[in-house]
């Protein structure tokens, strides 16, 4: 079962519609109503493309980096979302940290972010 805070991989098109590589990307929420689509953020490598105040940056010596299955350090594009159906993400490689109560930075970011997508089934299931 997908949740918010899951990490995946997609081959999404670039924004002038060529076919993309396999990246990953954040699962933010899912999209209320009858279809199970997910509204998720890219994931790079590239951190010179971060944009400051922006972008989220997870590291190495992050706590919860080790169960994110990245390889390396990477960069959370809050400015590069996109909504894609579960069935194009067969899996997840892993997860980042969840409890916005006492957890880091990028959790409470990653919590207020998700909040302001209103995910419906996150507040009923009471998850995030």
């Amino acid at each position: 079962m997908k949740a918010a805070g899951q990490i995946t991989l997609l081959s999404l098109p670039r924004t002038d519609f060529r076919t993309g590589k396999r990246r990953p990307a954040l699962l933010l929420a899912r999209v209320p109503g009858a279809h199970d689509d997910w509204i998720v953020a890219m994931i790079s490598s590239q951190l010179g493309q971060q944009v400051a105040d922006f972008d989220e940056v997870i590291r190495p010596g992050d706590a919860d980096f080790a169960s994110s299955g990245l390889k390396q350090e990477s960069l959370i594009r809050v400015g590069r979302v996109a909504v894609v159906a579960s069935e194009m993400m067969p899996g997840t490689i892993g997860e980042i940290g969840q409890d916005p109560v006492g957890g880091s930075q990028r959790r409470s970011f990653l919590y207020r972010l998700h909040r302001a997508n209103h995910c419906h089934d996150c507040r009923r299931d009471r998850t995030w």
